[in-house]
C-alpha cells in the first residue's frame, strides 16, 4: 500500500525579510552574490512581476498565511495586537490535508505563541520578548550560557548602524534557524508529508553579518543608491516621505553607503549558503525530488535609493519581492528556468502552495494560483493612514502611486525605466487617467472621501511635526533579565 507521504509531495516555503526583489544575481544585479537562489530560479520559474500588497511586516505576512488582500485581512498600517482573522489560515489547511506543518524562524503575529495553524513553531522573533512570549532562539542562547547576549552588538532592529556579529558563528541567529529547519526535517513523520515553514529574519537589521560574509564582498565593487527627478527638493516631497527621510536621515559618504551595502549583502549572502544546507538536509533524507519549493519576502528595503530607506513605500526596492517555484523532479506544472511575467502578490503564496499539494483552496481565499490560468490586470497596493498613507496600482508596465496627504500623483514606466527615475505623472496623461480610475475602483473606506469628481484630490496636510527619533530606530536593551511585558501599541516601532 502506498503511504501518504509519497503520493503526495513535501512543501519547503522560505521567507526572507526586508530583501528586495531586484537583489538577487538571476534578477541581474551586479554585486551581490546569491549562487543558492539563482539555482532555484533555474530549476523552477521566477516571477520579476511579485509585491508586496502592504510593504509592512505584519500586513504583508497576514497575507501570506490568509491567502487575502490587505482590505480582506484588515491591516495596511502595522497592527501588532490585531489577532489573525478567523478564517482558513494556509498551514491549517494543509493539516486539515493530512500534512504536518512545522514553522521555524520569524512568523509576527500576535500573541506571539498562536501558532496559526502549525502544529508547532520554533520562533526567533527579532528580541520582542515585550509582547509576552519567551523567544526559542533567546533559549537557544541562554543554553549556550549567552544569556541576554542577542543584541550587545549594540545595532538596532530598524537602523543602518553596521557592525560584524559578535558571538560565535554558530551561535547566528541565520544559522539557529538553518540548523532547526533542518531537524525538523530529520524528524518528520515518514508516513505523511511535510509543510516546512521556514523564515528567515534577515537582512532585516540589526545589520549584523559574520565577519567571514563581509570579507566576501572586500573587493566588490558596490553599487550606489540611485536617486529620481522627482527625489528632490526633501521639502516639495509628500508627507509620507518626508516622515521616512526624517526618520533616516542620510547625509551620508559614497564610502558609507557602500558600507551598510556591504553589510546588507553579506547577510543575504549568509542566507543563500545556509539555504543549500537546508536543499542538502533534503536530498540525504531522499525528500528533494519530491520536494516543492516557494521562496519570497514579505517586502524589500530602500537601502538609500531616493533618500529613502527600509519599506512602507511602493517603489521598486520597497514593495518588489522574490518569488520563486520550483516544482518537483516530475512536475510539469512549472517550468524549469521558466519566467512568468504576471502580476503577483503576497495573496497568491497560499493559493499556489495548496494547488501544488492538491489540496483545494478555500472560498475565502482572494488571491490566485500562480501556476493557474486565470491573471489579474491590475494590481493594487495600500499602506498607511492619513499623512503616511501611499495607494498603487501596477498594470505589468506602468505604476501609479498616489499619497492623499496634498494628492501627489507619481507614473512609472517600469519597462524603460526599471529604477523609477522619472516620473511621467505629468507627461503620459491617458495612461495616467487609466490607472487613476483603476485606482479609484480599488479604494474604500475613509479613502473615499479623498475623490472629487472622478478625479483623486486628497487632502491638505495640516499638522505634520518631524521630532528626531527619540528610541534610536526600535534599540533593544539588555534581555536578561527578560525586559517587562508591555502593551503592543508602545512596543511598536514605526516612523511618526
Amino acid at each position: 500500500m502506498t503511504s501518504p507521504a509519497a503520493t503526495r509531495p513535501n512543501v519547503l516555503f522560505l521567507m526572507v525579510d526586508q530583501w528586495a526583489g531586484p537583489l538577487f544575481g538571476h534578477a541581474g544585479h551586479p554585486v551581490i552574490q546569491t549562487p543558492t537562489i539563482d539555482q532555484l530560479a533555474r530549476l523552477g520559474t521566477r516571477f520579476p512581476h511579485a509585491y508586496s500588497e502592504s510593504p509592512i511586516c505584519i500586513p504583508a505576512r497576514r497575507s501570506v498565511m490568509t491567502g487575502l488582500s490587505p482590505r480582506g485581512h484588515g491591516d495596511r498600517s502595522f497592527l501588532p495586537a490585531e489577532p489573525m482573522p478567523r478564517t482558513p489560515l494556509l498551514a491549517q489547511c494543509f493539516r486539515n490535508a493530512g500534512y504536518q506543518a512545522q514553522a521555524i524562524g520569524k512568523l509576527h503575529v500576535f500573541p506571539q505563541r498562536d501558532r496559526v495553524g502549525f502544529d508547532d513553531a520554533l520562533l526567533a522573533e527579532e528580541g520582542r520578548p515585550g509582547l509576552g512570549a519567551v523567544d526559542d532562539y533567546d533559549l537557544f542562547l541562554a543554553d549556550r550560557g549567552q544569556a541576554g547576549q542577542q543584541f550587545m552588538h549594540g545595532m538596532s532592529n530598524n537602523g543602518y548602524e553596521h557592525r560584524p556579529w559578535h558571538l560565535d558563528e554558530s551561535l547566528h541567529v541565520t544559522n539557529w534557524i538553518t540548523q532547526a529547519a533542518a531537524r525538523a526535517i530529520k524528524r518528520r513523520d515518514p508516513t505523511r508529508p511535510a509543510f516546512w515553514h521556514v523564515s528567515y529574519s534577515h537582512p532585516h537589521p540589526p545589520l549584523v553579518p559574520l565577519s567571514a560574509y563581509l570579507d566576501l564582498y572586500r573587493d566588490a565593487e558596490i553599487d550606489l543608491p540611485v536617486a529620481g527627478n522627482w527625489s528632490r527638493p526633501a521639502d516639495r516631497l509628500p508627507s509620507a516621505l518626508q516622515v521616512i527621510r526624517n526618520y533616516w536621515p542620510a547625509p551620508h559618504t559614497p564610502a558609507t553607503h557602500r558600507a551598510l551595502r556591504r553589510a546588507y549583502y553579506a547577510l543575504c549572502t549568509h542566507i543563500d549558503h545556509q539555504i543549500r544546507v537546508l536543499i542538502g538536509t533534503l536530498r540525504e533524507e531522499g525528500l528533494l525530488d519530491d520536494t516543492v519549493i516557494l521562496l519570497t519576502c514579505d517586502h524589500g528595503d530602500m537601502l538609500g535609493d531616493h533618500g529613502l530607506w527600509a519599506k512602507r513605500l511602493f517603489y521598486e526596492g520597497s514593495a518588489r519581492v522574490p518569488m520563486i517555484l520550483v516544482g518537483t523532479r516530475h512536475c510539469e506544472r512549472v517550468a524549469q528556468g521558466g519566467v512568468d511575467t504576471r502580476l503577483v502578490g503576497l495573496q497568491d503564496v497560499m493559493p499556489t502552495l495548496l494547488d501544488m499539494a492538491g489540496i483545494a483552496v478555500p472560498d475565502t481565499v482572494e488571491g490566485l494560483s500562480m501556476v493557474g490560468e486565470q491573471r489579474r490586470e491590475i494590481l493594487y497596493g495600500e499602506c498607511g493612514e492619513q499623512h503616511n498613507a501611499s495607494r498603487m496600482v501596477h498594470d505589468g508596465r506602468y505604476k501609479l502611486i498616489w499619497y492623499p496627504a496634498g494628492s501627489v500623483v507619481q507614473l512609472f514606466d517600469l519597462a524603460n525605466d526599471p529604477r523609477e527615475l522619472h516620473d511621467l505623472s505629468t507627461d503620459a496623461a491617458p495612461v495616467r487617467r487609466r490607472l487613476e480610475e483603476a485606482l479609484i475602483a480599488s479604494l474604500y473606506g475613509d479613502d473615499l472621501r479623498w475623490v472629487q469628481g472622478g478625479r483623486v484630490a486628497g487632502y491638505a496636510p495640516e499638522g505634520l511635526r518631524l521630532r528626531p527619533d527619540r528610541m534610536l530606530s526600535g534599540q533593544r536593551g539588555v534581555h536578561y533579565p527578560q525586559p517587562p511585558v508591555d502593551h503592543p501599541d508602545r512596543t511598536a516601532i514605526r516612523p511618526a
